[in-house]
């Protein structure tokens, strides 16, 4: 439970947090974020880690000549990028296990299963798309990897949609954050940023009850 309270906190504070860090640690806070975003997409443990309002604040944060946007746009993608390629393979070498046995009490079988229904819906496309969902951002190329997706159309999907994601997480962040009215309430907007990249998947979830419900109806 106490875990949980960091990371709520950590999350609706952000920009403190990430001040803090440019404080202590300098130039080496371009690292920490790269490894925050890597264990977000890469490693399906991790999809509570923040992810849209992580790129927001530091594309803020940037705009005040903190932190070098170019620098971020780069090492951010990577990232992204990277994390996803990792979490392909691990879904290609040891995905069908996690599926077929309950002992992985680590891995949240029902996202895992939503997730490999987005992407049966939605095809290749979904690797793009999913970037902007949290949690089935993180579960999306595990579930590619397992349904054996040609790896080179993954890496074409994967590149375009770490991409876009970074660069327009970022730059909104870069351009909107310094903002008076976005700056002075930073804890709210974070909140705003999260829920709105939860909206899509509440879509989703919304259109599966009625579809089961019309299905059980017949």
């Amino acid at each position: 439970m106490q875990e949980i309270k960091h990371i709520i906190d950590f999350i609706l504070h952000i920009e403190t947090h990430l001040l803090s860090l440019i404080g202590q640690y300098g130039s080496s806070t371009y690292f920490i974020l790269f490894l925050i975003l890597f264990c977000e997409t890469g490693l399906v443990i991790t999809p509570f880690l923040p992810g849209d309002s992580l790129l927001f604040v530091a594309g803020s944060i940037a705009a005040q000549n903190l932190l070098s946007i170019g620098m971020l746009l780069v090492i951010l993608s990577l990232g992204a990028i990277i994390g996803d390629a990792v979490n392909f393979w691990i879904g290609h070498t040891v995905g069908l296990k996690v599926f077929e046995k309950s002992r992985f009490k680590l891995i949240n079988k029902e996202y895992l299963l939503k997730a490999q229904d987005f992407y049966e819906r939605k095809g290749p496309l979904v690797i793009v798309l999913a970037r902007f969902i949290p949690i089935i951002r993180t579960f999306v190329p595990f579930v590619a990897g397992i349904s054996k997706m040609n790896f080179k159309k993954f890496v074409f999907y994967n590149i375009a949609g770490g991409c876009l994601w970074v660069f327009s997480m970022t730059l909104a962040g870069f351009f909107f954050g310094s903002i008076p009215l976005i700056k002075n309430n930073f804890g709210l907007v974070t909140i705003i940023v999260i829920v709105l990249s939860l909206l899509p998947a509440a879509k989703t979830v919304v259109q599966t009850i009625l579809e089961n419900k019309r299905k059980q109806s017949h």
